[in-house]
């Protein structure tokens, strides 16, 4: 009756307080009488699969009601003619019913389009996870037993199921913690993925520790014989570095695999945490320790709760090798991650501690309540679970973790909101710095604030990182800046219904906001414009639906028209001036845009082709896009004679038209703030600016977009910046 539940059965603790036995059995004989009859593509009974998940949940210490949920987990996704939830609960209690709904919610929605299927997926997970942290610690067990079975499936399915594993599971393990599943998960995704590389490495693993297996055991006697000489209790493990880790190292690093110093590691495992450094003292003693190899994840944890001495020691034969130090407690949390507190911790502490360590879900669900945008949620998943984290202290030492590449305005949010609020500006190790500036490890960052902020600004949107600072910030515009928000997005909204080529009538113009504004889920035109003004939705976002309704109203005008009896109309005047300043085929007043490629200029030689729906591009005569598409035999008819009006761009107007540079200089202090200054002397304004490196790093390219009236505007413009200390060269354009 138990025969595929005994290896279950016989991994149970002899204790048997801390499990109930019976509620297992009744658990799994219900799971079999529901599955009887399936099978997996394997052949084996489908129970045997419920069965495998749960050994893998009780490998990590989780409870009997989580074991009872892992044997059930399937039974209302694939016997639903069978049983319920309700049924479910009168035989095993609420909790376990809890647990199962989550694991069936997490793959039962239906969305019609993939993308969108996708992000709803890990939404609804994230959400499972806020309500009852077992749910994915199972769903885990079961993608974990899902891989280790994956070899019986369609190589395309072996994909897809082993590209989802890599890019979501297994850094959510990571995320938790739960490097030994999170490893099982890397290792088996990267053997579907890339067979070869992963055979050829695998190879090359075994061939190498074969060479060196007496250099670590030497390593390892070493060691051992002093820590017995110093009396202290121990267990001292050898590993080598997973597969997939050595695969993303070498061909992420370019290294080859003699240059990867922590190929070798051994673990050294005491019972306090003072003896953790008395450890790393020994070790030192005993061996040349290598400079800046040494990480101390004790007293400054990472947030999955990793804790653990890291160095790398060169051995008495000259091969480097990682020795890790940590406590019993500390390498049950380095495995196992938070499910590590259903062994260690109970009650209300450890129910604290976990939410704590949740809290990036909870923000990352907040921002999505308030944005409802796929990309933008996609985007804060993504830098929430899969980037590393950067350590930097605040001015009274606390601890402070930042994903990779966050900004001084995430460190300021991640204090409080209303230290973001209030900022003006920041300082790293005493000097000030700007506030896009992204603190490195070990850094003190000390955030100026001032009472007579007015409050974030809108670029901060595209600087921050983080969610919770993207979050705070569109929190503080939705409350504070209602009336603001409304005007730009009015104007935002303004500026894509521009791009379709067609006046609209005011009634026509709300009816394809309102319309827009009821599709995407808010009450009217105002609360969308708001909407779109503290960055809740962006125009890409909308641009579809707005030329959808755009479309309806087109043809809905246009079947009236033809209803109507001809009407005569009267020719505007030939030299009727519009804002363009450009004549096409000697009319004034045609519907143009200036081609981002080129940028033209007052006084350069223009051409314009005509696009579909959008009107006329403008182009420079010498843009390389006409030079290609003059070539394509589908384009023949679609150029057209362009000339500038006579009077645009005359220095003196207020005309402005967009120009690019990219200005080369040499790393020297202050040069940007020279070219700023220049430019402000000339009273040019600066529409955006960024800066990289060029080749050795001896260069920055500074690229600047700036507002300018004509091409002898522009040559000056050049002429001045070529005189600022530091430039090399200054060219137009954004080039490669």
């Amino acid at each position: 009756m138990y025969s595929e539940l005994q290896p279950l059965l016989g991994a149970l603790p002899s204790d048997e307080s801390k499990y109930d036995i019976e509620k297992i059995k009744r658990a799994f004989l219900y799971a079999k009488q529901l599955h009887q009859g399936q099978f997996r593509l394997s052949g084996e009974p489908y129970v045997c699969h419920p069965v495998a998940v749960a050994e893998i949940a009780l490998g990590l210490g989780l409870d009997t009601d989580s074991i009872c949920a892992a044997l059930l987990h399937d039974t209302v996704e694939d016997c639903s003619d069978k049983t319920n939830l309700s049924t479910i609960c009168e035989m095993f209690g609420e909790e376990v019913t809890l647990l199962v709904d989550g694991l069936t919610k997490i793959v039962s929605v239906q969305v019609v389009d993939k993308e969108e299927a996708h992000i709803e997926n890990i939404r609804k997970m994230l959400l499972a996870m806020t309500k009852d942290i077992r749910v994915i610690f199972i769903k885990l067990c079961d993608r974990l037993h899902n891989m280790r079975t994956l070899g019986v499936k369609r190589e395309e399915r072996r994909r897809d199921i082993a590209l989802e594993t890599m890019y979501i599971y297994a850094p959510l393990a990571h995320r938790l913690g739960m490097q030994r599943i999170k490893q099982e998960l890397e290792n088996l995704s990267l053997s579907y993925l890339d067979p070869i590389g992963y055979g050829e490495i695998s190879d090359s693993v075994d061939a190498k520790y074969g060479q060196n297996r007496d250099l670590i055991e030497n390593a390892k006697r070493n060691i051992s014989e002093r820590l017995d000489e110093n009396r202290i209790a121990y267990v001292l493990e050898g590993r080598v570095k997973s597969v997939y880790s050595l695969y993303r190292k070498m061909y992420k690093q370019n290294k080859s695999l003699d240059e990867i110093y922590d190929f070798y590691a051994l673990r050294i495992i005491v019972d306090t945490e003072l003896a953790c450094y008395t450890v790393l003292g020994l070790i030192h003693e005993l061996f040349n320790s290598m400079p800046g190899r040494f990480k101390d994840y004790i007293s400054t944890p990472k947030p999955n709760m990793y804790r653990s001495l890291h160095t790398t020691v060169i051995g008495h034969d000259g091969i480097p090798f990682e020795v890790q130090i940590r406590t019993h407690e500390m390498h049950h949390v380095a495995e196992y991650g938070i499910a590590a507190h259903w062994k260690y911790k109970s009650g209300a502490t450890a129910k604290e501690e976990i939410d704590a360590k949740l809290r990036w879900i909870s923000q990352l669900l907040e921002a999505d309540d308030s944005t409802r945008d796929p990309d933008e949620f996609l985007h804060s998943f993504k830098t929430d679970i899969f980037q590393d984290e950067t350590f930097v202290f605040t001015p009274k030492g606390d601890v402070i973790s930042l994903p990779q590449g966050a900004t001084v305005i995430d460190f300021a949010y991640a204090i409080h909101s209303a230290v973001g609020n209030k900022m003006i500006g920041a300082k790293i190790n005493g000097m000030i710095v700007p506030i896009e500036r992204v603190p490195q490890n070990g850094e003190i960052v000390e955030i100026i604030t001032s009472n007579a902020s007015k409050g974030p600004s809108r670029d901060w949107l595209k600087i921050v990182r983080t969610s919770e600072a993207r979050n705070k910030i569109r929190s503080w515009f939705k409350k504070e800046q209602r009336a603001e928000n409304i005007e730009f997005g009015r104007a935002e909204i303004e500026k894509e219904l521009k791009r379709y080529g067609r006046p609209f009538t005011d009634a026509e113009r709300n009816e394809v906001v309102e319309a827009v504004a009821k599709r995407v889920g808010v009450q009217g035109a105002d609360d969308l414009y708001n909407t779109v003004g503290f960055g809740g939705l962006s125009i890409s976002r909308l641009a579809t639906r707005l030329k959808d309704e755009f479309d309806k109203i087109v043809k809905s005008v246009e079947s009236e028209e033809a209803k109507e009896p001809p009407v005569r109309t009267v020719q505007a005047p030939r030299n009727l001036k519009r804002r363009s300043g450009i004549v096409i085929d000697g009319e004034y007043g045609c519907e143009v845009k200036f081609a981002k490629c080129c940028n033209p200029l007052p006084g350069d030689d223009i051409v314009g082709f005509v696009t579909k729906g959008y009107g006329i591009s403008v182009h420079k005569c010498d843009c390389p896009n006409v030079a290609i598409g003059k070539k394509k035999p589908e384009n023949d008819g679609r150029w057209v004679d362009t000339r500038w009006e006579s009077d645009v761009g005359i220095l003196g107007t207020s005309d402005l038209f967009e120009a690019n540079l990219q200005v080369f200089v040499h790393d020297e202090i202050g040069v940007l703030a020279n070219i700023t200054k220049a430019l402000a002397d000339m009273k040019v304004s600066i529409m955006s600016i960024s800066s990289s490196q060029k080749g050795d790093g001896s260069v920055t390219i500074i690229n600047l977009k700036v507002g300018c009236k004509n091409v002898g505007h522009f040559h000056s413009i050049v002429s001045k910046l070529k005189s600022v200390q530091g430039v090399e060269s200054v060219s137009r354009g954004f080039g490669a």
